[in-house]
């Protein structure tokens, strides 16, 4: 053995090692009912006539329009690096995240991108746009398994906010990188 190296320093590097690794792995793990929020230090916002945009530079980024209710939900951008993203669509109540309506899988950027519901939007509701990471279950969407994912430069949830209207044609634009 080398001298100086003893079983106690071996297991004390080992646990500490652990709690780190865990800090990292669990650190960035948002609950699926965490309040939607940005950071303000890391985001700007926008607002005019008919568009709410938030902007940020970093890893990830989603723009959806205010839409009509319906069966499905177009994402107008979707903007992370490979191998992509979950792009899961969640009601919202009074700012908090809540049941995963639908989600679909793209990898890396995309625009466009349809996401059909297993339970149709509702007329005049809130609705969120949230990015999850592949928990490397098979290329199924799990809540259980599929972590939020983070912007690399702010740490913050990748979410967008949207509401459904009452008259089909009028649409607004939101942006959301956090």
């Amino acid at each position: 053995m080398m001298k100086g190296f003893s079983m106690h320093s071996f297991a004390a590097g080992f646990v500490f090692g652990a709690v780190l690794v865990g800090a990292w792995f669990f650190g960035g793990s948002v609950s699926p009912a965490a309040p939607l929020r940005s950071t303000p230090s890391a985001t700007t916002t926008a607002n005019t006539a008919n568009n709410t945009e938030v902007s940020a530079s970093g890893s990830g980024a989603v723009s959806v329009a205010d839409q009509s209710a319906g069966s499905s939900v177009t994402v107008e951008s979707v903007t992370v690096p490979p191998p992509g993203v979950w792009v899961a669509i969640q009601e919202t109540s009074d700012g908090t995240l809540g049941n995963v309506l639908g989600a679909t899988r793209v990898h890396g950027p995309r625009s466009n991108v349809t996401v059909n519901l297993l339970r149709n939007t509702a007329p005049d509701r809130a609705y969120a746009v949230v990015l999850y990471r592949d928990g490397g279950d098979g290329g199924v969407f799990n809540l259980k398994v599929d972590s939020v994912y983070v912007d690399f430069d702010s740490g913050a949830p990748v979410v967008a906010p949207f509401h459904t209207l009452s008259a089909p044609d009028a649409a607004t634009t939101s942006s959301a990188t956090p």
